[in-house]
């Protein structure tokens, strides 16, 4: 019985350095968590993640509604941003790593098991990582391109901290707010979490709601 097996791919943009390349049977959040906090434990922690909008990054349902996955990202302080619907190319350095992998090492092949698939995907990203020249950053390797980030992994993960200002509220059931006699929805993956409500600077009655660094909703009340 044949089993489909995706590939987690992370790319450093400066570099092009495959950060993780792990063969995966589900992409659902544990398995894509997992991936990332390996990594994030080897090389540190990214300023940014652009990624596609696809679960478990993204909600393909309900755009711009938050995952548990992109929830934990921002507790760790990354920001995260995605690529427009149906757009690729925005992340298009991703998408040609995926062609060369696809050309060189899956196309036409069967695989015997999963640990066989890793193993061939270990021996490519050596190969892509330190030895071949890459076009687009002048023939240099992508290795030698590349520098871990000084972000350590935290071994807590840390509560998002806010101002002084804020109006901080805690997300109920159903990812429900109370603001203002008004019942406001965000995301259920916020659900127990504190966000905060910020009057936006120049415009009375508008507010924005952040969660963390990262905001998740804009209200007007005019």
């Amino acid at each position: 019985e044949k089993e489909r097996c995706s590939p987690l791919t992370v790319l450093d943009d400066h570099s092009r350095f495959s950060i993780l390349l792990r063969a995966c049977g589900p992409t659902d959040t544990a398995t894509v968590q997992t991936g990332l906090r390996e990594a994030f434990g080897h090389y540190g922690l990214p300023l940014r993640i652009n990624t596609d909008n696809g679960s478990p990054w993204g909600s393909p349902g309900s755009p711009g509604q938050l995952t548990e996955l992109a929830v934990w990202l921002i507790r760790l302080g990354i920001r995260i941003s995605y690529s427009r619907p149906y757009h690729p190319q925005t992340n298009g350095k991703d998408e040609r790593f995926h062609r060369t992998l696809k050309a060189e090492v899956l196309n036409g092949r069967s695989f015997a098991t999963q640990q066989h698939v890793q193993q061939e995907l270990d021996r490519w990203r050596t190969v892509y990582n330190c030895e071949r020249p890459h076009e687009a950053i002048g023939m240099d390797t992508p290795v030698s391109r590349y520098r871990p980030s000084p972000r350590a992994y935290p071994s807590i993960l840390p509560e998002p901290e806010y101002g002084p200002d804020d109006v901080v509220l805690r997300v109920k059931a159903n990812g429900q707010l109370r603001f203002e006699g008004r019942h406001l929805r965000v995301s259920n993956a916020l659900y127990g979490l504190l966000v905060a409500a910020r009057a936006k600077p120049g415009e009375d009655g508008v507010f924005e709601f952040w969660f963390a660094h990262h905001r998740i909703l804009t209200l007007d009340l005019r």
